[in-house]
């Protein structure tokens, strides 16, 4: 079988020679490289790589110009892998990269400390595999907790909710958890409150708080 054929792109020439020279000696087929956005996208055309290694910032402004090549690759050559070596976790470039498919991998600079193990997780993405690091897989996480609304609720709560969702009116609910039907009325105002959910003219608070349910699931 010939060797996977991977371009490397990062401004940081003693890294992107560092990782271009490992890559070469692990059987590696490294067919260019690259310092910027606009170089990387220029070789990757001429090239035509099964692997794209890359940093997500590059001149001129060191924020997404990585990125934004990378979507750009996968764009015109969908089935071109690409590796995202970051100093950085960036949760939203993440989602964007990740959203990409498969042959996508994301992983922190600072934790590559295994040689071996790095260019194993190469050669899974340029097969196809998506990689991300566990230190962003826990911010990814945290993230979504961060954004959700239903996490100020307390346990009880979410009972009364999902139980909202089925249908149950208060004295239906009051009678599943075997509680009073004024309690449930309690738990409720509660939820709608945590919800910020504001009473309108127009709009059922209760409907409301149920499809806020249904979206987070």
């Amino acid at each position: 079988m010939s060797a996977v054929q991977v371009v490397v792109a990062d401004d940081d020439v003693l890294l992107r020679e560092g990782v271009a020279s490992l890559l070469d000696r692990s059987g590696f087929d490294v067919v260019g490289q690259a310092g910027d956005r606009d170089e990387l996208l220029a070789v990757v055309r001429d090239k035509r790589p099964q692997l794209v290694v890359t940093d997500i910032r590059m001149p001129p402004t060191h924020t997404s110009e990585g990125l934004d090549a990378a979507q750009t690759i996968r764009a015109e050559l969908p089935e071109t892998a690409i590796l995202v070596l970051s100093a950085h976790i960036d949760v939203d470039h993440a989602m964007e990269l990740l959203a990409g498919g498969r042959g996508i991998g994301y992983l922190l600079k600072s934790r590559v400390t295994d040689v071996g193990e790095f260019v194993d997780t190469v050669g899974r993405i340029a097969n196809g595999a998506s990689i991300v690091d566990p230190a962003l897989v826990q911010e990814l996480v945290s993230a979504r907790r961060r954004n959700d609304p239903l996490a100020a609720l307390s346990s009880r709560e979410h009972e009364v909710l999902t139980l909202m969702a089925e249908g149950l009116s208060n004295a239906g609910i009051a009678r599943r958890i075997w509680v009073t039907e004024g309690t449930v009325e309690k738990h409720v105002r509660s939820i709608l409150t945590k919800l910020d959910l504001s009473e309108t003219s127009d709009d059922h608070r209760r409907v409301r708080a149920v499809i806020m349910y249904l979206d987070s699931r």
